[in-house]
């Protein structure tokens, strides 16, 4: 490693080993430019834009050190780099991340963008994040609507741990709750605007096809059974009991969409369509989920 030298010679030593490695990008950068930059600069504390000159900064001997073994870690061992650098970004915010939870990367983000439109029909004053994870769907929410209360639930406690680090790094302790539940089990009787879910849904057979890099994510927060709709029919069957009259779950399936559609024919299920990628995400409003209760029994 002698012959590197500057900020700019590790990212495009990190961008060649990456191209000539066989690991998976696709937890929040898809290029290995990007991937190699977001490495590189958080490694060394520095923001994702800096100035031109910086690139061209000499490194210390301690500093290129701990940039190869880092990028050996990603290369050697598919630890995905949001592990590695403790931190990923969500609707524009970033949030500590570490292997009790999953890594941001939900298409939910563009709904929460986007307000909702075409979902809500008013701002919502009380929102559900059910199966938070890292809290990040729940304290985007807050972000998005400045007047809303919002709940955020997980099954792990040290899921939730990750979470109120997120709610305490965003200073939003007044406005987002944690709260340890299985599902609905322990939510308080209070009715929600806004139920938004990304829980477990990844069948048995796309669980086996894995690249390595989710090998090192809560497998907890992944498998849902055969089918993996085991947690999602028992949200569909219960979620009515916490919803406003108005109000709307919005859900996500991921690849599981063809088996949910197939269990459930007769479901008009509303799939969003989304402008920058992603799909298996549907809504349902409170109307619908009872009107059809009695096939989630």
């Amino acid at each position: 490693m002698t012959n590197l030298r500057t900020i700019q010679d590790f990212i495009r030593f990190a961008t060649s080993q990456f191209n000539h490695s066989d690991i998976y990008l696709g937890h929040g950068s898809d290029d290995p430019i990007d991937e190699a930059k977001n490495l590189i600069l958080s490694t060394l504390g520095l923001p994702q834009v800096i100035p031109a000159e910086f690139y061209a900064a000499n490194l210390t001997d301690d500093e290129k050190i701990q940039l190869t073994d880092i990028i050996n870690r990603r290369v050697e061992d598919h630890v995905p780099t949001a592990y590695l650098i403790n931190r990923a970004w969500f609707c524009g915010q970033a949030f500590y991340v570490d292997e009790r939870v999953l890594i941001p990367r939900s298409p939910i983000g563009e709904l929460i963008e986007n307000h909702f439109a075409g979902i809500l029909t008013y701002p919502p004053q009380t929102i559900l994040d059910l199966c938070t994870g890292s809290g990040c769907i729940g304290i985007a929410c807050a972000y998005a609507f400045p007047d809303a209360q919002v709940d955020i639930t997980d099954i792990s406690p040290e899921v939730l741990d990750v979470a109120q680090t997120n709610i305490e790094i965003h200073a939003m302790e007044d406005r987002v709750t944690p709260i340890l539940s299985d599902l609905f089990t322990a939510i308080p009787s209070t009715q929600y605007d806004l139920i938004v879910t990304n829980p477990p849904y990844v069948d048995a057979e796309d669980m086996h096809d894995l690249p390595d890099e989710f090998l090192f994510e809560p497998k907890m927060a992944l498998e849902a059974g055969f089918d993996g709709l085991d947690l999602v029919t028992q949200i569909l069957r219960d979620a009515p009991n916490y919803l406003t009259p108005q109000s709307v779950l919005v859900c996500e399936v991921g690849n599981s969409q063809v088996h949910l559609q197939a269990k459930y024919p007769d479901v008009p299920f509303k799939w969003i369509k989304f402008e920058r990628g992603g799909d298996g995400v549907f809504f349902m409003t409170r109307a619908e989920l009872l009107q059809y209760n009695s096939y989630f029994q």
